[in-house]
């Protein structure tokens, strides 16, 4: 079975689009926050993608489709490990991204949005890594 990925290329396109503008705006400025508030929100989009996507590509290592829809977030992840689909560095960096994804979630004051631009550059590696692993079923 294929899994398109083609909506999850969007996402991660949209976010380094919101992250190449966000580093030429001036801080502080309304360019900036826009830019910020882009790149925060594509992040979020773009994590969920990847955990649906994951899901569908660890379906084959179950028995049925419902044992890996019980799945949580992080499971998914310690799954892709066991799997070896995914180093426990990557899944470390994976879980820190969702812990930043739920507590954005919960206030979107401008320390959360700032902490998830330090994020940004390590997301892209992996979710690309995940895109490719996904592709390659």
């Amino acid at each position: 079975m294929t899994i398109n990925t083609e909506y999850l290329k969007r996402c991660i396109e949209t976010l380094e689009k919101s992250y190449t503008c966000i580093k030429s705006a001036p801080e502080g400025s309304i360019d900036y926050e826009m830019y910020r508030n882009s790149l925060v929100k594509s992040f979020e989009i773009t994590l969920e993608q990847s955990g649906k996507l994951l899901r569908k590509r660890l379906a084959p290592f179950f028995a049925s489709k419902k044992s890996v829809d019980m799945l949580t977030f992080k499971d998914l992840f310690r799954e892709a490990h066991k799997t070896a689909l995914l180093d426990e560095a990557e899944v470390s960096r994976w879980f820190k991204y969702r812990d930043n994804r739920n507590n954005t979630a919960h206030d979107y004051g401008k320390a959360f949005a700032e902490e998830t631009l330090t994020l940004i550059d390590d997301f892209l590696k992996d979710v690309y890594h995940l895109k490719d692993i996904i592709d390659n079923e």
